[in-house]
């Protein structure tokens, strides 16, 4: 690996960096020159562990050597390929590779080139469904309070965070939600899926009588909430949300932009919870987070309903200047592979009773109001300073990073998610150093 360090830039004003406190960012840089394995190393030359792979996307680690040479060989050999009336193998290797790895009842991939994007590209598809089937008047939409969908329209309004959708003005009609699942008076410190809380699915049967079932077209839902701040669905939860859709013909997304590819110690949440969805939006973990790309995971019945009509016709009028692009397929593949021929998802499974109880471990210390997991996935949230919500996460988080360690907030929860390739010693000093940051008391 070239030596990358100490070449942090010398002007920061252009940069308008996204999701960002960019005025506190500037005036004190965390800059990050290079990354392998666990760690990032930054342009002083100091190495942090990645606690939260990268952005819940670096499942198999930095500078995977299959995924960097299979890159490389793909820019030299074709580098862009149009998706509209024209193809390349990779594209179509992928999709299958996709297929054979999802739920056995998934049988179609649609790509995108991020979460957000395919949030939106699914909803698109359901009411699209739904037409192509002569029952046009399912154009509704229902999403959930505190979920995450990606910043497009369709899931800003979708969505159920509020500093999400409060600036950007009018959403999109026809949209309704269900309530979150965080029950903290009931379900804090669960280690796994909460006891309380599946009654909250069946609110859906109250919007669907509101509405009426012939309005709507899909509910989508995150298995795993994370952006929120890492909210378990109870137990029971997902199978209701499943048995109601089936019931009023109303299809059911799960949003598996974090929970798919081994986030869970499964390929996806809908295997890990035995609950089938009828679409699924994933991006981050198909790639590694190393170039972007996305993918809508669909049945046949879905597929089947638009291929009607003369074959020459266009069946979906949607799609991306680089959907199934050469360069992102060649990574797809390659991560896919680095997956299986290194056993990632088996260690993720391996290592999440011993991350639960680390976890847990944090109980007591001050200002710790709540810990939640799955998975490799964890939250600790903190008791809000009056007057000043997120400020006393991201003071944390400023002192995590200066200890060598990087943790993710939203809100007032401490968000952790590290790539998949973690054992007990990194998991030890993770916990233990996010330990020494609580302990010191604001």
């Amino acid at each position: 690996m070239s030596d990358r360090t100490n070449t942090a830039p010398n002007d920061l004003r252009a940069f308008w960096m996204p999701f960002t406190a960019n005025r506190q960012f500037k005036n004190a840089p965390r800059m990050l020159a290079s990354a392998d394995k666990m760690h990032y190393t930054t342009t002083d030359g100091r190495q942090i562990l990645d606690g939260v792979a990268g952005l819940w996307c670096v499942n198999a680690g930095h500078n995977q050597p299959r995924i960097v040479e299979a890159i490389r060989q793909q820019v030299g050999e074709l580098d862009y390929a149009p998706a509209f009336q024209m193809g390349h193998p990779k594209a179509f290797e992928l999709a299958n590779r996709l297929v054979d790895m999802a739920p056995q009842h998934i049988e179609h991939a649609f790509f995108t080139n991020s979460g957000s994007e395919s949030v939106d590209t699914a909803l698109k598809i359901a009411i699209a469904y739904h037409r192509a089937r002569g029952e046009g008047t399912r154009t509704r939409l229902i999403g959930r309070e505190r979920g995450y969908h990606g910043v497009n329209f369709g899931g800003i309004s979708v969505g159920g965070i509020v500093t999400n959708r409060k600036h950007f003005g009018t959403m999109l009609g026809g949209v309704d939600h269900l309530p979150h699942t965080h029950l903290p008076d009931l379900n804090s410190y669960t280690k796994g899926q909460p006891e309380h809380g599946a009654h909250l699915a069946d609110e859906l049967e109250r919007i669907v009588a509101l509405h009426d079932p012939s309005t709507i077209a899909a509910v989508i839902v995150e298995p795993v909430a994370g952006s929120t701040g890492v909210l378990i669905p109870p137990k029971g939860y997902l199978e209701k949300l499943r048995e109601i859709t089936t019931k009023h013909g109303i299809l059911l997304i799960f949003d598996e932009v974090i929970t798919g590819f081994g986030r869970l110690g499964a390929p996806f949440a809908s295997d890990y919870y035995g609950v089938k969805p009828d679409m699924m939006t994933t991006a981050k973990g198909l790639t590694n987070g190393v170039i972007p790309m996305g993918a809508v995971l669909t049945t046949a019945e879905i597929y089947d309903a638009f291929m009607t009509g003369p074959d020459n016709m266009i069946e979906l009028f949607h799609g991306y200047t680089y959907s199934g692009n050469p360069i992102a397929s060649a990574a797809g593949l390659a991560t896919l592979e680095t997956y299986k021929e290194e056993g990632i998802f088996e260690n993720a499974a391996e290592m999440a009773p011993y991350w639960e109880e680390a976890l847990h471990s944090l109980k007591g210390l001050p200002n710790v109001i709540d810990i939640r997991n799955t998975g490799l996935i964890g939250g600790v949230e903190l008791q809000p300073i009056e007057g000043a919500p997120t400020k006393r996460a991201f003071g944390k988080f400023l002192k995590a990073y200066e200890k060598g360690i990087f943790v993710r907030t939203t809100g007032d929860t401490i968000a952790m998610s590290p790539p998949l390739i973690i054992n007990k010693e990194q998991i030890d000093q993770l916990i233990g150093t996010l330990a020494e940051v609580l302990k010191d008391e604001d």
